[in-house]
């Protein structure tokens, strides 16, 4: 079939004429999504765009995703279909303008599907948005896909997109990405453009991307990398395509690890313990020096964090008249940011700055860190919610993901890696993060774990969740 195809190797079919952009929209428009994946479809616009890509035919310089579709989470802006925000104050909001994100998948050659699943304004770690089912992870549809781009995930991992782009400003790839058992790259800041809405000033969040492999993920941040003119913030341009990386020895590696949780005291799951010692084990074989480290970010740093984060969520403000549709958690997060005065904000700004520092010279004689992704497997749907208290619900999140925001504040690139399974089938990922624009040599030591893992006959793109 062909969504048992990477998206690479339905590149290179299209790339063959073995099958047309048409072809696989079909084939993909055709599955049912029973993982609550997108909030809205646009399987006749992604028909009329594969179309005249058949009309057009391949470009000289068309990349390796050319004609392969895919989807856009519903943070991003798109002209002409409904963009929620994963709120019910934008249940009918039909915008019209697109953002540089799908302006930019779009010129790619990738005709999307529609708009993948997101909670209210990207901000839980779950994805139960009042505009749509909750998303879930194929592996077990009680529980959680993981957020904010667990919609985009679970199209993944459930074979109904070939690979996808989400969002992270604490994690909201990477969490999926472990939940759902796919590879999640979060890029360092100023790898992909904010263009042109710049929704956040401080920094913490960047679009990235969600696969099935190393190199579905390195060739789908090919597509989207680039600086744009005004760019607040941006990387130096790699030596080569990301996708090349991947086949580059890493050479010998210093590798830090640590497991305390960043965030807040919490009990370790056996699992992520076991995915942490297992991964530990296997870089060492791989010839990687794995050394124990302290944690780099201190606890204070939570404090600015969370000033930051609820003044974000103020600043995604519902229409007129349609504050009250807004979930329990947003209102009581913006009522946080609100009470946040304008020098408040700016130490808090500062301080995270000094603390990425400092952490980053912490970790300087390291080539990459190592820590477990999630501190346990996918929580079941509705646990980490809690209409009636949402400091209760804020609490519950931080302790399901206390490693992740982390690399946000660095602006490290960093990557969830499925590594790890429990015994009745759930995936656990652990956490790769590499220097500031170290992307190529993230994704060198990635490739090779992933085929390491395939060599002892454990290839995680082999695995297949139930309907599949």
């Amino acid at each position: 079939m062909l969504h048992d195809l990477t998206a690479l190797e339905q590149g290179d079919a299209v790339r063959r004429g073995e099958v047309s952009p048409l072809e696989l929209v079909e084939h993909f428009a055709g599955r049912a999504d029973r993982v609550g994946a997108f909030v809205t479809t646009t399987h006749e616009q992604a028909r009329e765009h594969a179309r005249r890509l058949t009309g057009a035919g391949r470009p000289e310089d068309a990349g390796p995703l050319w004609g392969v579709p895919t989807g856009i989470k519903d943070l991003h802006p798109t002209a002409g279909v409904r963009t929620t925000f994963g709120s019910a104050a934008y249940d009918d909001f039909v915008p019209d303008v697109s953002d540089d994100l799908v302006l930019t998948v779009e010129a790619a050659g990738m005709p999307s599907l529609g708009k993948t699943n997101t909670p209210e304004f990207g901000s839980p770690c779950y994805t139960e948005p009042d505009v749509a089912p909750p998303a879930v992870t194929p592996w077990d549809p009680t529980r959680t896909a993981g957020g904010s781009s667990g919609g985009a995930a679970a199209a993944v991992a459930a074979g109904l997109l070939p690979v996808a782009p989400g969002s992270d400003g604490g994690g909201s790839i990477r969490i999926p990405a472990s939940c759902c058992g796919l590879v999640g790259l979060k890029p360092s800041r100023g790898r992909i453009s904010g263009a042109p809405r710049y929704g956040d000033p401080v920094g913490l969040a960047t679009a990235g991307t969600l696969a099935r492999t190393v190199r579905d993920a390195a060739a789908l941040l090919d597509v989207l990398a680039g600086r744009r003119v005004g760019d607040p913030f941006w990387a130096p341009a790699p030596s080569g395509p990301f996708l090349d990386a991947c086949d580059r020895d890493p050479g010998r590696l210093r590798v830090a690890r640590f497991i305390a949780p960043v965030i807040t005291e919490v009990d370790v799951h056996p699992s992520s313990v076991a995915a942490w010692g297992e991964a530990s084990d296997l870089l060492a074989s791989l010839g990687h020096d794995v050394e124990d480290v302290p944690v780099p970010i201190p606890r204070d740093a939570v404090v600015d964090f969370e000033t930051c984060w609820a003044v974000l969520t103020a600043m995604s403000a519902a229409p007129p008249g349609r504050e009250g549709r807004l979930r329990p958690l947003t209102r009581w997060l913006a009522e946080r940011g609100h009470a946040v005065s304008g020098p408040e904000l700016g130490l808090a700004i500062g301080r995270l700055r000094q603390h990425a520092a400092a952490a980053l010279a912490a970790l300087a004689a390291y080539d990459v860190v190592l820590t477990p992704t999630l501190a346990r497997p996918p929580a079941f749907v509705g646990e980490l919610r809690d209409d009636a208290d949402p400091a209760r619900d804020f609490a519950l999140q931080k302790a399901f993901t206390p490693w992740t925001s982390a690399w946000n504040v660095t602006g490290m690139p960093a990557m969830s890696l499925p590594l790890h399974w429990t015994d009745d089938g759930l995936p656990v990922g652990v956490m790769l993060a590499a220097r500031p624009a170290e992307e190529e040599l993230l994704l060198r030591v990635a490739a090779q774990v992933e085929q390491a893992m395939a060599d002892a006959g454990a290839a995680w793109v082999d695995r297949r969740p139930p309907g599949w």
